[in-house]
């Protein structure tokens, strides 16, 4: 099942995308955190409502949101889980960990799944991109095992955790400052359930800058899988329903290509993963001199 947030006549609404067309849920499920929070019955009385002979609308990418718009918690993400971005990131003899590297992004970090990134130049002058595979919990839960993880995830979803690669490397090794810009973590373009993957250790994960490939490769070379990723998250923290952990990038990322290719204006980055779909953002500039009144 694939589960959108999207704009019907200017309000934020939830559907059902299926066959190109959505089935608006909204008089039942106001977000799509309240389907994840309402458990298995939310998702029957979902199946229930599908059958019934109501008028489904197009689909119109346009309209997309993030799955999720507005986040409860921080985006736990994992770093350096694909061997050869490892091995980019750190080409003298560093030992691989043995345990996920974890960091966060801040709740504003959120994008929809076309929407346009901000820029600021006087911010950063080496924006980059992170194609990965974005996981949605379902349950609450602590120190879950390994060989029970999967019953905790809700679903999947593309993101690009974009990433302010000078201002990652200026805050003492910390990276959340470089990784928490307003508008760098565009994700999407739905939420699709658990049911609908069958092996998400075998999924393709690729992205293209400007419609050339430069990241190309396959979950099933996480060094550390999802089930255990989950695992190890949960140890001593309680994980929540509508959680999302990014589970980590492959190599090709700009800064560490031969030359360089971070992102400026006018670029566009797709993140495509197989069985879920792909998101598209186009690169904007924005003046950080304008102050906006809160």
């Amino acid at each position: 099942m694939k589960i959108i947030s999207y704009l019907n006549d200017g309000k934020m609404s939830v559907g059902i995308v299926q066959n190109n067309t959505v089935f608006d849920v909204s008089d039942h499920f106001p977000d799509v955190l309240s389907i994840i929070k309402a458990g298995p019955k939310g998702m029957d009385e979902i199946n229930r409502m599908l059958k019934l002979d109501v008028e489904r609308k197009p689909l119109k990418s346009e309209h997309l949101l993030s799955p999720i718009p507005k986040l409860e918690r921080n985006v736990m993400c994992v770093g350096w889980n694909y061997l050869e971005h490892f091995k980019e990131r750190f080409r003298q003899d560093i030992e691989l960990p043995a345990r996920p590297t974890v960091f966060t992004k801040a709740t504003e970090v959120v994008a929809g799944p076309y929407e346009e990134i901000p820029l600021s130049n006087e911010f950063t002058e080496k924006f980059d991109y992170e194609a990965e595979l974005a996981v949605v919990i379902g349950r609450k839960g602590k120190n879950i095992s390994e060989a029970e993880a999967s019953d905790y995830i809700f679903g999947y979803m593309c993101a690009n955790d974009l990433s302010a690669r000078d201002v990652q490397q200026a805050h003492g090794g910390q990276w959340f400052m470089g990784k928490s810009m307003d508008k760098s973590c565009p994700m999407g373009p739905w939420l699709v359930t658990k049911d609908g993957i069958e092996d998400v250790q075998n999924l393709e994960v690729t992205c293209k800058v400007n419609g050339n490939k430069v990241q190309s490769s396959n979950t099933n070379l996480m060094m550390f899988s999802v089930n255990r990723i989950i695992a190890e998250l949960s140890k001593g923290m309680t994980l929540l329903p509508g959680d999302i952990i990014l589970t980590g990038t492959p190599s090709g990322i700009g800064a560490k290509r031969n030359p360089p290719l971070f992102l400026g204006a006018g670029d566009v980055v797709e993140v495509s993963i197989s069985g879920i779909g792909s998101i598209k953002n186009g690169i904007v500039k924005v003046d950080e001199s304008i102050k906006l009144e809160v």
